[in-house]
């Protein structure tokens, strides 16, 4: 018996079968390489719950020549009682680094299971990634882990940027950062230190064409869009601005924090409004109870009227709220209690 059209959720009602959408994933990646800060990092954690994903830095982080060992390290904290919710992921060294392929088998080895994905920094273009993604494949393998581990890759250099497209698409890819810092540097001087400041990097229009391009790519091919570092850590307000900026302009759905500080003004800078939130909501169940037929809402004194695409707009926004906080009780049980 199928079920009555006012119980019907949003994500069978409004979607097609097979359509291509991204991974649910917390709109904050918070880096950390240090060990004292990994640690700290999984406390913090601990204590605010999945809102932000931790990537262990491997490639930053690590001590030249001691690759290896700090990937050991890594993979001993995604597996470990302090990773409370599986949102661990592990940043490795290049491809072509000679550390590269024993790195990733140590993460997969020792976390496999539990390792929330994999980031690849500085690939030259897809097939880096291609590279990288069978290497990290060859390991599930060996190691007998049965989940395919998704894999996240840095959009840094001109070949990665010209294979956006390409990169986006590849099945086994679930978001693409924007390295700002290597972006700018690869312009060798062309761009100014400018390009790279929190008010710059939204000025020079060779940076902002590259992090449109990313979060395009994203968009056409499913998957999650992460904004790149803001160095200013102390600069809070600008980091505000910042965050606001790619999220309501540039359409990323993510962004990276370098600071325990960041976390939580990333956090807040993603998150709908509470008037979006009770606006959405309200469409929402009101559509649901219509049966997903079109419906009449007055919203600010203004009768409007909605079907199906703006019914998937506001499922978006209430989607990304509840990765960023709670939602009012009605919510939670209506729409997301399910498995």
């Amino acid at each position: 018996m199928s079920s009555a059209p006012h119980s019907v959720h949003p994500r069978d009602a409004l979607f097609d079968a097979g359509e291509l959408l991204p991974a649910d994933l917390p709109v904050c990646d918070h880096y950390a390489g240090v060990e004292v800060r990994m640690r700290k990092s999984l406390e913090l954690q601990a204590e605010m719950g999945p809102v932000f994903d931790i990537t262990l830095d491997g490639e930053d982080g690590a001590p030249v020549g001691g690759e290896i060992e700090h990937a050991q390290l890594i993979a001993e904290m995604i597996d470990s009682g302090a990773n409370r919710f599986d949102r661990v992921g592990a940043r490795v060294q290049t491809v072509d680094h000679p550390a590269f392929e024993a790195m990733v088998d140590a993460i997969v080895a020792r976390a496999g299971a539990r390792v929330a994905y994999i980031m690849v920094p500085k690939p030259r273009g897809l097939a880096d990634v291609e590279r990288a993604v069978a290497a990290i494949d060859d390991a599930i393998a060996r190691h007998g882990i049965g989940r395919a581990i998704p894999v996240h890759a840095l959009v840094e250099t001109h070949g990665a940027l010209r294979e956006v497209q390409a990169l986006a698409a590849h099945p086994r890819i679930e978001s693409l950062s924007f390295g700002l810092m290597d972006f700018v540097s690869d312009h060798r001087g062309a761009i100014p230190q400018s390009g790279m400041s929190v008010k710059g990097q939204f000025e020079h229009p060779l940076v902002m064409r590259a992090k449109l391009e990313i979060s395009a790519a994203c968009h056409g091919w499913g998957k999650v869009p992460s904004h790149c570092v803001v160095t200013e850590f102390k600069h809070l307000s600008a980091l505000e601005a910042a965050a606001t900026q790619a999220c309501r302009q540039l359409g990323y759905t993510r962004m990276w924090s370098i600071h325990p500080d960041q976390i939580r003004t990333i956090v807040d800078a993603f998150s709908p409004t509470t008037a979006e939130v009770d606006q959405a909501a309200e469409i929402l169940l009101a559509a649901q109870a219509a049966g997903w037929g079109p419906i009449r809402h007055r919203h600010h004194g203004q009768d409007t009227l909605h079907d199906r695409a703006s019914f998937r707009y506001f499922w978006h926004v209430l989607e990304r709220a509840h990765r960023t906080g709670p939602l009012p009780a009605e919510i939670e049980r209506r729409f997301f209690a399910r498995a």
